[in-house]
């Protein structure tokens, strides 16, 4: 279920995005309010369990009876047309309606599944931002495999490294060294195979690696390339540095050595205004594009759909991007508050229909969480959005 495009912010107010597409306001209309009595609660709450488990052995019955009618007409079908030159009474009629309703099938089948498989608005915690309030809201984030997210902020010349439970682990001040010494404001973040942070610098239109193994020893920021307006950044399967060229409108992709020295640079043209980027399961990229779509790409940079023409489905104003560890979409929408996830099979499944004022970057965990900065609070909401089976007793 999708909420309107034009929910209104906690506390009565509506704060757009700096990059916000035009939508309309609505009122919302008045909310009832029952009030039950504890005895008519308790019916209430047996019927539904009851209902529930209902359903529950229609739907298991469902699946359980076409599993065993394609098993018993496979085993009848397969030795009869083995056996004969034609095909009996069966015409390519009924051949192309019987493979049109397995399609259908197919796909109500991988709905149910995904349906089953995540979770709706089920909000963990809130991190608040760890710069607090003097700069602005959260913007960049990434989760590394073992579970520390790493955030950046509007106009805040930091990179913090936190747990999944909102604690400080360090804290990097975005600072250059030597002629040109001075501050600079990270817009998204990453990490490199080799576990270095990299940053996306939009002001002064340069990529930024920390380097942690310089003297002195708390480590130095490295500019490691220039990019007319670097706006994400991200690391793609086989190590390349991934950088969304916002003013450009193209996505850059080079290696970097353990010297800081870039090779193998390649750029995709023609995007409207890259916002983020992220590393596609094939080997190639996911980027959003400003007011537009989402598109993914291969790793020799071949353009594989757009998830607007794939999935029909209609965006307001895809922000943050990322890949979980299944090989799913999950992609956050600034002008309709929202997060959607988009499977490899089956339509696309809101994990995030409520609750967030100007979601910006997302990303995943292996644990089965969402992390999403949402800047219009200045916090990151954490989502239980995967739902794993309940282990038999005696197993890990």
């Amino acid at each position: 279920m999708q909420p309107s495009t034009d929910t209104l912010a906690q506390g009565g107010q509506q704060t757009p995005g700096p990059r916000a597409c035009p939508q309309r306001r609505q009122q919302a209309g008045p909310v009832m309010v029952l009030s039950l009595t504890p005895n008519r609660d308790k019916r209430l709450v047996m019927d539904y369990t009851l209902e529930t488990s209902q359903q529950k052995e229609k739907l298991l019955k469902a699946i359980y009876t076409l599993q065993l009618k394609s098993i018993a007409t496979f085993q009848t079908a397969s030795p009869l047309l083995s056996s004969q030159q034609g095909m009996g009474m069966v015409t390519h009629h009924h051949v192309h309606q019987l493979a049109d309703k397995t399609k259908s099938l197919c796909r109500d089948l991988d709905n149910i599944k995904n349906l089953l498989h995540y979770c709706q608005d089920d909000l963990v915690r809130q991190i608040p931002n760890p710069t607090g309030s003097r700069y602005g809201g959260v913007s960049g984030i990434h989760c590394s495999l073992e579970g520390s997210i790493y955030v950046t902020a509007e106009t805040a010349p930091w990179v913090h490294v936190l747990s999944s439970t909102g604690q400080t682990l360090q804290a990097l001040p975005c600072r250059q060294t030597g002629m040109e010494s001075g501050t600079f404001l990270p817009e998204d973040v990453t990490v490199t195979r080799t576990g270095m942070v990299a940053v996306a610098d939009m002001i002064n239109g340069a990529v930024w690696v920390f380097n942690p193994h310089t003297s002195p020893s708390k480590g130095e920021w490295v500019k490691i390339r220039k990019v007319g307006s670097p706006r994400g950044i991200g690391v793609d399967s086989t190590g390349k540095i991934l950088v969304a060229d916002y003013a450009q409108g193209q996505v850059h992709s080079f290696a970097l050595d353990r010297a800081f020295k870039t090779s193998n640079i390649h750029s995709v043209p023609n995007l409207q205004g890259p916002r983020y980027v992220s590393p596609a399961p094939s080997g190639g990229f996911v980027i959003s594009e400003e007011c537009g779509d989402v598109k993914v790409f291969t790793s020799s940079r071949q353009l594989v759909c757009s998830l607007s023409s794939k999935y029909g489905h209609q965006f307001g104003n895809p922000a943050g991007v990322c890949v979980d560890v299944e090989g799913s979409i999950v992609v956050a929408d600034e002008q309709r508050r929202t997060v959607h996830l988009f499977p490899e099979s089956g339509a696309p499944v809101c994990l995030v229909s409520t609750g967030l004022r100007r979601p910006a970057g997302v990303a995943c965990s292996s644990f089965g969480h969402l992390f999403v900065a949402d800047t219009g609070e200045n916090c990151v909401k954490v989502f239980k959005y995967h739902v794993r089976p309940r282990q038999p007793l005696g197993t890990l």
